[in-house]
């Protein structure tokens, strides 16, 4: 009887800690390639290289960092970025859901197609819209190069200045090459959002639209006061995924602008990475990721929170 006893209590034990067991290995991983990389960057933005070793500066990095005027530009560029790539395809991915929820015939092979442009890298996507207006041989080239249509000489993307700023410093509006961007980034991510709305929209009760038809509302009506307000939990979250996916995305703006011309383009995911891999001024770098760690943590927590807010009324 006592041996019995025993045996349950091991074979309770090992029962016990076999959870911890089977995530393990999932333990391990997010400590190699999430935590340990997280202290290391911590530990760099604190030390500046020299040709002895790494010598520590405590926070003179970030004291240098926001002391460059091109820190304070690229705040600006990547603020106009994100307004315009999560307003634009917020607005689009919106009026294609509505389209598709429409019930259109072959609506299938529309949703396919839609597709296609999600699957691509945004190093690849960036390549071939820098190829569409490369003077001479892209495709919309003689469209742009035409004085008539953009005079007095034509219109180099890729080249054109930046007007000059309505409001003191900040870069608006903006370069020829920064709203091309835009379109760029957008007409990527737009398969996403598209689907997510739709599915979003088909989840609307069809006996709540009807009702309201009968009672003499029109489709604007119906959008406004009835879809939006029922989707609005996923609106928050196309939003937030876009503004996540904007502010460190850094291949489209790599492979389309290279950050030019000038500085037009350069936002602060490729003002890191020309202060890595650029300057190899690692510290410095360092220090600016840390920054954009801490913008995207507020950017999830105002998410949550938002969406707390929305359970809550609801």
């Amino acid at each position: 009887m006592t041996q019995t006893v025993k045996r349950r209590k091991g074979t309770g034990s090992k029962r016990d800690w076999l959870p911890f067991w089977l995530i393990m290995p999932t333990v391990v991983v997010l400590l190699v390639i999430q935590v340990y990389p997280a202290l290391y960057t911590f530990w760099l933005s604190l030390q500046k290289r020299e040709p002895s070793g790494w010598t520590f500066v405590g926070l003179d990095n970030f004291r240098r960092l926001f002391g460059m005027g091109l820190f304070a530009e690229s705040v600006g560029h990547t603020i106009v970025f994100l307004v315009g790539y999560a307003g634009l395809t917020m607005v689009m991915g919106f009026l294609i859901a509505l389209l598709l929820n429409r019930k259109l015939r072959l609506a299938g092979l529309y949703i396919t197609l839609l597709f296609i442009p999600w699957i691509i890298a945004d190093i690849i996507t960036g390549m071939v819209f820098r190829l569409l207006v490369t003077p001479d041989y892209g495709l919309l080239s003689g469209i742009l190069q035409n004085p008539e249509i953009f005079s007095p000489d034509g219109l180099s993307i890729l080249t054109a200045v930046r007007p000059k700023p309505w409001f003191g410093d900040f870069p608006f509006p903006p370069a020829p090459a920064m709203i091309y961007l835009i379109l760029a980034a957008s007409w990527r991510a737009l398969p996403f959002i598209t689907l997510l709305m739709l599915a979003s929209m088909q989840t609307v009760p069809h006996e709540v639209i009807e009702s309201s038809r009968i009672d003499g509302a029109n489709s604007w009506q119906i959008v406004r006061r009835i879809m939006i307000p029922l989707m609005l939990p996923t609106l928050v979250v196309a939003l937030f995924s876009l503004t996540l996916s904007g502010m460190n995305g850094v291949g489209m703006v790599f492979s389309l602008t290279s950050g030019g011309p000038g500085t037009s383009t350069e936002v602060l995911s490729y003002l890191l990475y020309s202060i890595g891999w650029g300057q190899l001024n690692f510290g410095r770098a360092a220090a600016l990721a840390l920054l954009i760690a801490v913008l995207n943590w507020l950017l999830i927590s105002g998410t949550l929170r938002i969406t707390r807010l929305e359970h809550r009324s609801d």
